[in-house]
């Protein structure tokens, strides 16, 4: 098929693609809002504390994992010759990426921040012929700084009691609004989803033209991948709830699928409220919490494919890394795939980082671009599967203090009932007050 033909094929997804990320800006910033207005602050700390705890906790399991399946399988042994495509590949400072982040976190325009985020480019200083940073903005949601900005105007507004009430009313229709969207939309996505990856498929290279290094490579993420979803999530999930795991991904397997066939965890966010609140009851307090915050920051999919790619690379080089290497490695790839943007491939961006950091050659990330857009689909579902089963974990975690909100909420409306009934008594006996002045007046 011609590239025209392809793009025609694939258009039934494109559409689905482009009907989801729609709904992502108004849905992250309504659900963070809603859901840190629901809590009161001793509530919020402590379940951001423990979401916090699961999202570093899986991360560094998924890196493990990643390290322990490359050195073990060792997939990078072979001839360098074996890969024939070589693109160039923007180099970026490991600093410059970090301040990057730092920066996205407090952007200057909000409405900017909706459709573009900040990043270092580099350019050349004609003066001094001298390769420097440039600092600029590209295309695309900057999601953490959307996400730190409503986490903190939703707390301001639970604290502003009755003053914040008109604002808590309208996120909370504007979030409802959203997902009676997401319900007609998820009619579509099967289709969807069907065609986006048909399309891909289409796409692909012959796939009998892959290496062995390459097949091997892409065999050695599917394991690791797959043991960190189907092993380390569910125990997690077991040993902090004592519930069947399977029973609760199976009410996840619309958002899974949908995760698979778009690629973007972002893109994906409002099946996975769909799916949580609907199909696994889980609380909308915790959900419109954990799951924005963690479809931005919670990558473990991304940082065992970024862990055991930097490695697989050095193999291919016939670099022997030490153990403080491998433990640079590890770190970097925690902290990079908290940088990571939750859209198709945004791993590649960040691999460069994690290679740099070892001083690994950068230009090798094309090495692996032949098979990424297959293993990107795989880890992006990892991505949301964490993030649902965190969410669950930490609604179990916290069940005692929405009870307790719960409560509070009861009592607050039992207060008000019988403050307006005593008000209609005092105004009844009022009444019969006046009525009886005339009666008196007429006797007289």
């Amino acid at each position: 098929m011609s590239y025209r033909e392809v793009k025609y094929f694939s258009f039934p997804g494109e559409l689905l693609m482009r009907m989801l990320q729609m709904l992502v800006l108004p849905l992250l910033v309504s659900s963070l809002i809603t859901g840190m207005a629901a809590l009161d602050s001793r509530a919020s700390g402590k379940m951001g504390v423990r979401a916090v705890v699961y999202y570093t906790t899986t991360t560094i399991i998924a890196v493990f994992i990643g390290i322990v399946m490359v050195l073990i399988i060792h997939p990078g042994r072979g001839s360098k010759d074996e890969f024939t495509k070589q693109e160039k590949i923007e180099q970026v400072s490991p600093a410059d990426a970090f301040l990057d982040l730092i920066r996205n976190m407090f952007p200057p325009n909000l409405v900017q921040a909706c459709t573009q985020q900040f990043k270092t480019q580099y350019g050349k200083r004609v003066v001094t012929v001298k390769v420097i940073p440039v600092l600029g903005t590209v295309n695309g949601i900057n999601a953490l700084g959307l996400v730190v900005f409503s986490m903190c105007f939703g707390f301001i507004i639970g604290n502003m009691k009755e003053q914040g009430q008109p604002l808590r009313d309208f996120f909370d229709c504007l979030n409802e609004a959203i997902m009676r969207l997401v319900a007609i939309i998820m009619w579509y996505a099967p289709l969807g989803i069907m065609f986006l990856i048909a399309g891909k498929i289409v796409e692909m290279d012959d796939i009998s033209e892959m290496g062995g290094q390459l097949g091997m490579y892409t065999i050695t993420v599917i394991i690791g991948l797959l043991i960190h979803a189907i092993i380390v999530l569910p125990s997690l999930y077991f040993l902090v709830t004592r519930k069947n795991p399977f029973v609760f991904i199976a009410g996840l397997l619309q958002a899974l699928v949908t995760a698979l066939g778009t690629s973007s965890s972002s893109a994906t966010l409002p099946i996975t409220f769909k799916c949580l609140e609907e199909n696994n009851h889980v609380d909308k307090r915790v959900t419109r919490f954990v799951l924005p915050v963690g479809a931005t920051i919670n990558m473990d999919g991304t940082a065992l494919y970024e862990a055991l790619a930097a490695i697989f690379i050095a193999q291919v080089n016939d670099m022997d890394l030490n153990f403080g290497e491998i433990l640079t490695i590890s770190i970097t790839a925690t902290a990079a795939s908290i940088g990571a943007a939750g859209i198709p491939q945004a791993g590649l961006v960040t691999m460069v980082i994690v290679l740099t950091s070892v001083g690994l050659p950068t230009d090798d990330i094309t090495l692996i671009i032949a098979v990424d857009w297959f293993l990107d689909r795989l880890r992006t579902t990892t991505n949301v599967l964490g993030d649902s089963i965190g969410a669950g974990i930490v609604e179990h975690l916290s069940h005692h203090e929405l009870c307790a909100i719960d409560a509070e909420i009861g009592n607050s409306v039992v207060e008000e009932n019988e403050t307006k009934k005593s008000y209609q008594l005092i105004s009844q006996e009022s009444e019969c007050e006046n009525a009886k002045i005339p009666d008196s007046e007429t006797k007289m």
